[in-house]
């Protein structure tokens, strides 16, 4: 390992931790909602979001996304990479560039558009009565507004990784 593998710029380990601030938010709300407090949904939405199938539901994606947002940090970490040695077989060998661009450019993209789809939905909290409304739906929408800046910084992240194992020593 060269001392070029390791330098990281600043603004990108920060953007890699900006991801898992983005997800920290949302993911509080769910579990809140989760545990049967009520977050304000009503109607339709309010029979929906409750009981066992919503609670393991709201686990599975809140694990899902923070392990995804966690994984950002990869590309600013060795262990982004190399292959942490106590892992047996492929332990110390140096990951492939594509081996993590790929997928977090795939997944920035998916969280982008995601995030930009459920934003702009026509079902929303400003047309749909079910939807949390007052200081509840203000709660939501603040806990959910992160998401919109976490695809583009895992992009930013993943470009930067790029340009950083494929520099020319």
């Amino acid at each position: 390992m060269t001392d070029k593998e390791l330098e990281v710029p600043r603004w990108t380990e920060l953007a890699a931790w900006a991801t898992v601030g983005c997800t920290i938010p949302s993911c509080i709300w769910r579990v809140t909602a989760g545990f049967g407090v009520d977050v304000g949904f009503t109607g339709e939405l309010g029979r929906l979001y409750h009981g066992p199938t919503f609670v393991t539901y709201v686990w599975i994606l809140t694990l899902v996304s923070q392990s995804a947002a966690l994984l950002t940090l990869g590309l600013v970490r060795p262990w982004g990479e190399w292959v942490p040695a106590w892992i047996p077989v492929l332990g110390s060998r140096r990951i492939h560039p594509l081996v993590a661009i790929v997928p977090a450019a795939l997944g920035g993209l998916a969280v982008t558009t995601l995030s930009a789809a459920v934003a702009l939905s026509p079902r929303s909290p400003l047309t749909d009565p079910d939807f949390p409304h007052g200081t509840a739906g203000v709660v939501m929408g603040l806990c959910y507004a992160p998401l919109l800046a976490w695809g583009p910084l895992v992009i930013a992240v993943t470009a930067a990784y790029a340009r950083r194992r494929y520099a020319r020593p």
